[in-house]
């Protein structure tokens, strides 16, 4: 049985800020619009936490019934290190979308009923990432789902849910958020390359190799700080992304010098970080920038 300190870690907490983030920028757009509704932004808030709960409980019964998580080099592993049971994880994975699917059903109802397919395909998304007999994120397909659901999604639906419009500063935002949360995953797989290449878990990692991932890497997150850069076009307050600008470098700097294995576990939490800053930069900005 798990201890309740194990069932913590199996959520992965250093994760939360790819679910904290897209609501934050999503919000400070719809402040931009003048159009900021405090409890639908904490209902958001809600669903993009269940979501990236669930997502991780699920990924870590699919992998566990795998084998894939056997030697896994990161962070615990509820079925893989066998301290709890993969029904157990399952049914908590379920829980969790369970609870993400309420709230955001409560959106919906406020705002408009075609929110439910976007949220729909959310869930059906964070299953199938790793659940099934085919998923895709054994497909190289990962990073493109993360992009589409932890930013375009994300972000544009609770800008939506608040504003029912959208802006151009909203889409700025969503791509920089979709970029930063794909790096996080990018690192996520290079760590992983050996592990995964041997259980056959074909990520885009294991596609591209080493050197091309940890270019990619680097691509991702300067494409974000060049978004804030051009969102400066709307109000220059959101150069106050900057600010998360020293812990992207320092992530990347360990990416880009050839780190493998453990040594890459710090750039995960200095992502998940440039990850959040950023977002209270840009968001910030966005409030004052109305």
């Amino acid at each position: 049985m798990a201890t309740p300190a194990q069932w913590i870690e199996g959520a992965r907490p250093r994760t939360l800020p790819a679910a904290i983030a897209p609501v934050l920028v999503g919000t400070g757009a719809a402040a931009y619009l003048d159009a900021f509704v405090w409890w639908k932004a904490l209902l958001a808030l809600g669903v993009a936490l269940m979501l990236q709960i669930g997502v991780n409980y699920a990924n870590d019964y699919s992998d566990g019934i795998r084998g894939t998580d056997e030697n896994r080099v990161g962070p615990l592993r509820l079925v893989g290190a066998k301290v709890a049971t993969p029904q157990q994880v399952k049914t908590v994975a379920f829980t969790c979308f369970g609870i993400g699917a309420a709230l955001g059903l409560v959106l919906a109802i406020t705002t408009t009923w075609w929110l439910l397919v976007p949220g729909a395909a959310s869930i059906l998304g964070a299953w199938f990432y790793t659940g099934g007999k085919k998923p895709y994120g054994y497909r190289a397909l990962g990073e493109i789902s993360v992009f589409l659901f932890f930013g375009l999604v994300a972000v544009l639906g609770t800008t939506y849910v608040q504003a029912e419009k959208l802006h151009w500063t909203a889409v700025a935002g969503a791509v920089a958020i979709g970029s930063i949360a794909c790096a996080l995953l990018v690192a996520n797989n290079l760590r992983d390359i050996p592990t995964d290449s041997v259980t056959g878990k074909r990520t885009l990692a294991v596609v591209l190799g080493a050197a091309n991932s940890r270019r990619l890497y680097a691509a991702l997150i300067a494409l974000a700080f060049i978004l804030a850069a051009v969102s400066a076009v709307a109000t220059p307050w959101t150069l106050l992304a900057l600010v998360a600008l020293p812990l992207a470098a320092k992530a990347a700097k360990t990416v880009l010098s050839d780190a493998v294995g453990p040594a890459l576990i710090p750039v995960l939490q200095g992502t998940g970080l440039t990850e959040l800053v950023y977002a209270i930069g840009l968001t910030v900005g966005l409030f004052l920038g109305n």
